[in-house]
């Protein structure tokens, strides 16, 4: 497996430009499945996760082209409705081809989902969802077997909790049900909303994406479309605290800072200048140091738990205690032992980790263990004395693209390691 090696201590000057939101735009891949006819996707990010879901949409017989940004998708016919557990089980937001296939087909074969290893993440919802609109739901030796020969119908579906993919899932699922969808309790991302519009775009009749009562009244087939996809909230938000991290200042093209919610107000408290300009967002730290801010992980637009990683390295250097609570995920502090080797002063007790703030890190030898974990550990590497090597990083190819590129052209001492193997 690659590696990163990164010296530390040098500010980061220049630009970088934010890509597409992988988080939005795997979703908008599986909507291709609900139409005969080509979409055409701007601004798509080059990922692992991209790949794999490209793999899988290919599965089911979407033909494809990626060039430069422009991933281009049509699904002239369904050739398989089995996602098989090779390619579902890599990536949790594969299995958001259930919906699609199911409003289309009348039935579909998926495994259960694989992932990040931050906690169990149950699709209890997205099963009751579709439920709820009419699929007849079973579990066979790890795979969900869904059908609606007569197609799905509308629905009031109240969620008992905020879940994204399972609003967007049941969202998908929707545009082709026979009548008015209600999703209730419905999360708020701008990912929901950037699937909505490119939804919207392909003929559906979608309302209140981006509140909490979402309305679909579906249609009979859904036509193609060019969407752009929005940028990456949370790779802005990354490379804003590698600022904080590691001084310097950067302007983040692309980037717009109303999709970070309540994170601005956080990196603002912490000692961070965010500045909304033409074209993106500048960004430097207001000191020599951060000062330590406390935080809660909350559905959008409060902090966002796939920020709270790199968040935590911001505070390993910061000036103060911080408490940072995560309460979206069990299981997702397991960055705190890696940076911890790195000389961090962090306690966890339960969903709360404590973190007193040092003067600086250490480089040494980490291992990543999830997509933002691996972030956390490069941003404390950056502000870190001495080389750090962080393994296992095809974590981080899964969500940002072209990483050590674009700190590189920031002045950033960054080099991948490839992996040797046996020839």
């Amino acid at each position: 497996m690659d590696s990163l090696a990164i010296i530390g201590g040098r500010p980061l000057f220049g630009e970088i430009a934010i890509s597409g939101a992988k988080n939005s735009a795997l979703k908008v891949m599986a909507a291709a499945l609900l139409s005969d006819e080509p979409l055409v996707m701007a601004n798509a990010p080059r990922l692992a996760d991209v790949d794999m879901m490209l793999r899988l949409l290919e599965q089911h017989g979407v033909e494809h082209a990626f060039e430069n940004s422009t991933l281009r998708l049509r699904a002239r016919a369904i050739r398989s409705t089995l996602a098989p557990y090779d390619l579902v089980r890599k990536m949790r937001a594969s299995f958001n081809v259930l919906g699609p296939l199911v409003a289309r087909e009348g039935e579909a074969k998926v495994s259960l989902p694989g992932g990040c290893a931050i906690g169990a993440r149950p699709v209890d919802l997205h099963l009751k969802a579709l439920a709820a609109m009419g699929a007849a739901i079973d579990l066979d030796e790890g795979y969900v077997i869904a059908a609606a020969p007569d197609g799905l119908h509308g629905a009031r579906i109240d969620f008992p909790f905020v879940s994204v993919g399972a609003t967007e899932h049941a969202m998908l699922a929707a545009t082709l049900a026979k009548g008015e969808t209600v999703l209730g309790n419905a999360a708020r991302e701008p990912e929901i909303a950037d699937l909505a519009q490119c939804l919207v775009a392909m003929g559906a009749k979608i309302e209140g994406a981006g509140t909490s009562t979402i309305r679909i009244e579906g249609v009979e087939r859904l036509s193609g479309a060019r969407h752009e996809v929005l940028p990456d909230r949370i790779e802005t938000g990354a490379y804003a605290m590698a600022a904080g991290v590691a001084g310097g200042e950067l302007f983040l093209r692309n980037a717009r800072l109303e999709l970070l919610g309540a994170a601005v107000g956080t990196l603002e408290e912490a000692g961070l200048s965010l500045t909304a300009e033409e074209g993106g967002v500048r960004v430097r730290r207001t000191g020599d140091r951060c000062r330590a801010v406390d935080v809660v992980t909350q559905p959008f637009p409060g902090f966002p738990t796939d920020l709270q990683a790199q968040f935590m390295a911001l505070m390993a250097t910061a000036d103060g205690v911080s408490a940072i609570k995560e309460t979206i995920f069990e299981n997702r502090f397991m960055h705190a032992p890696e940076l911890m080797r790195m000389g961090a002063h962090i306690s966890i007790d339960g969903q709360t980790a404590t973190v007193r703030g040092v003067k600086r890190l250490k480089g040494a030898p980490v291992m990543a263990t999830d997509l933002r974990a691996s972030m956390s550990l490069v941003l404390a590497a950056l502000g870190a004395e001495g080389q750090t090597i962080v393994n296992r990083v095809y974590h981080l190819d899964r969500g940002f693209e072209r990483l050590e590129e674009k700190l590189q052209a920031c002045g950033a001492l960054i080099e991948r390691i490839k992996e040797q193997r046996p020839a």
